[in-house]
């Protein structure tokens, strides 16, 4: 297993600048900037921001069809997010003293309810394939778009 700091990808090299002035790796594989096609077994909230989201994108220019999984996985845990807050949401409506955080066991026990797991692991993978993917505001902190539309390295892989 690798441990450190991963590789940024040379596209995005090529968009933030590169800060260490290291020439450009020339065998990296160059993708042809297209919208990924959606996959057919996304559900109804994964497919909607999918279109949300690649609509986005498309106007950066970084995604590829080989994006098709990272985005599917991103865009069905977001949709799991938003089930499962809905359904907590609906909840806590029936029963205000719980905010349905906690229910109870057959036996009378307090414990908390699955579905505040259910939501709190779609958000955290939703949040990791985001940061991945460039979506979050630290990952657009370090993306500049502001290049020169005449430079060769950025017409390569745009």
């Amino acid at each position: 297993m690798q441990k450190g700091v991963r590789p940024k990808p040379t596209a995005l090299k090529v968009i933030e600048g590169d800060r260490g002035h290291r020439p450009l790796p020339a065998k990296e594989p160059k993708l042809k900037a297209e919208l990924p096609t959606m996959p057919k077994h996304l559900d109804g909230g994964a497919r909607d921001e999918w279109a949300r989201i690649t609509t986005e994108l498309q106007h950066v220019g970084l995604l590829t069809q080989a994006d098709t999984a990272i985005l599917a996985m991103y865009c069905q845990a977001y949709s799991r997010w938003q089930r499962a807050e809905r359904i907590l949401s609906a909840m806590a409506e029936r029963d205000p003293s719980m905010s349905a955080f906690m229910i109870k066991t057959t036996s009378g026990n307090a414990i908390q309810n699955p579905m505040v797991g259910v939501a709190n692991r779609a958000m955290l993978l939703t949040q990791r394939f985001a940061a991945e993917l460039g979506f979050t505001p630290a990952a657009r902190a370090r993306v500049s778009t502001a290049g020169d539309d005449d430079d060769p390295v950025a017409k390569t892989y745009f």
